[in-house]
């Protein structure tokens, strides 16, 4: 039953929807497709939509009828939906409009120069935008701490994880320093006794490209409803009725677009497959960035490096980029199931991306709250480089302190929800193997209905009806739990 209150509240967020839904592509063409001396209109024009947003979302009738709302006779979906509208509301309220413009204005000055700054390894030059953008995102996160009564870098992570903490992330992060290591170490040494066969290039950018576009087949994109391009970057963006996704090419290395793309896919049908009815409305939107990662990793590292999977597309690989012996299903697994520290998270193992995660976590939580400067970055990285994966990063921006987007934006409290969401994924499917046993050769099979069917029934479908901690004890029958993301990584490596 719609009433009045309600329903004026649904006319505003759907309006809302629609403007994030520009943002949105304009925001993709921005990384993607447009030239470079665009940036500048570019970026005021988001800068003016961000503000136009923002309006909505603080016009003083809201409150009216945010109020007026709670008292009428809603049902179980729309009480939820109210619930994370006035969590919307709530958060932009508390910022000024003025600083939502600076900020989305210092992001993008940033992040463009970032693209050609991270290529010439010029650390100096990203310097200069980039304390702005600290300042700022400083500058937000004491307002919204002294708001919520949370710490600063606690009240950013709430825009990405809604109600996890910093201090649970370290208590479970220390869990993972504590047998990590040994673990990599182990996997290394089990794997020097092992045979692999390098893939010999040049792969052509056509052939990779048309390879990335069958897998996205096989794992049920609708091309009707979203498209593949190439950015500096790879990301998912767009809205659900118009998913876009990007990679980036090698030449000499097929493994890294097409394991990405299989990633970006994870995101695309999680917004492809949220339930149409509610999409324009908070709670028909992806729960949270942990969520939202643990689809794409449930993707990557759950489905895509699984050996079935492996030998479900070896065929593909070989159609698509020739015969050699290195597609051998068997060689493929090991080729993605190789350990190997290295510089770039987004090129890393399995095994040694959650160092680069907490890495990055530990260092963003120093900066916005105040105990470190931008100019102490690059120091901290290569000493936390160096301990955590043995790898110097001395004076190397490049691959180290400038290989990400995110910060370039302000976007700080998001990278713990990349080893979160790779604990959510390895919890989901420990349920589906149980109700499963033989999901394996099923996959092998070409069968992927089993973990299609329950990601729909489990997380798509749900949207943002159910807080995070409800949603995955509702899915998995109990609250987020690390061990069975350790018991996977023992399980596929050692």
């Amino acid at each position: 039953m719609r009433t009045a209150a309600y329903l004026q509240l649904e006319t505003t967020f759907t309006r809302l929807y629609r403007y994030q839904h520009l943002a949105a592509i304009a925001g993709w063409d921005q990384a993607a497709m447009m030239p470079p001396k665009g940036n500048d209109a570019r970026g005021a024009a988001m800068a003016e939509l961000s503000v136009l947003m923002h309006g909505t979302l603080t016009d003083p009738q809201l409150k009216t009828w945010l109020a007026a709302a709670e008292q009428e006779d809603l049902d179980a979906t729309q009480r939820a939906s109210l619930r994370e509208m006035r969590r919307s509301w709530q958060h932009a309220n508390l910022l000024p409009a003025s600083l939502v413009e600076a900020k989305a204005l210092a992001g993008s000055r940033c992040e463009h120069a970032w693209r050609e700054q991270r290529k010439a390894n010029d650390w100096q030059g990203f310097l200069a935008n980039f304390r702005e953008v600290l300042r700022l995102s400083r500058e937000e996160a004491q307002l919204l701490a002294d708001a919520s009564g949370k710490g600063r870098y606690d009240a950013l992570m709430d825009k990405y994880e809604p109600g996890m903490s910093s201090a649970e992330v370290e208590r479970i992060f220390g869990d993972v320093k504590t047998w990590l290591p040994g673990l990599i170490q182990q996997a290394m040494d089990k794997q020097a006794g092992e045979t692999l066969i390098a893939a010999q290039g040049p792969f052509a950018v056509d052939s990779q490209r048309a390879l990335g576009v069958e897998i996205m087949g096989l794992l049920g994109f609708d091309f009707d409803a979203g498209r593949l391009d190439v950015s500096v970057h790879p990301f998912c963006g767009g809205v659900a009725e118009d998913v876009r996704i990007t990679t980036r090419y090698r030449e000499d290395d097929f493994m890294q677009s097409m394991m990405g793309i299989v990633h970006e896919t994870g995101h695309a049908r999680y917004e492809q497959c949220l339930p149409r009815e509610l999409v324009h409305l908070p709670v028909g939107q992806a729960r949270s960035m942990g969520i939202h990662e643990s689809q794409s990793l449930s993707f990557e590292m759950q489905l895509g490096r699984s050996p079935a999977f492996l030998q479900l597309i070896a065929p593909l690989v070989t159609k698509h980029l020739g015969q050699q012996p290195a597609f051998d299903a068997a060689n493929l697994s090991r080729m993605y199931t190789r350990v190997r520290p290295g510089f770039i998270r987004v090129d890393a193992d399995e095994l040694t991306y959650p160092a680069h995660v907490i890495l990055r976590f530990e260092i963003e939580r120093a900066l916005i709250e105040g105990d470190i400067e931008a100019e102490d970055i690059p120091a901290l990285w290569a000493e936390k480089m160096q301990a955590y994966l043995g790898i110097d990063t001395r004076d190397n921006y490049r691959d180290g302190c400038l290989q990400d987007i995110h910060w370039t934006d302000g976007s700080f409290g998001y990278f713990p929800s990349y080893t979160l969401g790779a604990m959510y994924a390895a919890q989901y499917f420990a349920t589906i193997r149980r109700s499963v046993p033989d999901l394996d050769a099923r996959i092998a099979a070409g069968d992927l209905a089993p973990v299609f069917d329950w990601l729909q029934a489990n997380i798509w479908s749900q949207a943002s009806r159910w807080e995070t901690a409800e949603l995955v004890q509702r899915a998995t029958g109990e609250a987020l739990n690390p061990t069975h993301f350790r018991a996977h990584l023992e399980a596929r490596y050692l």
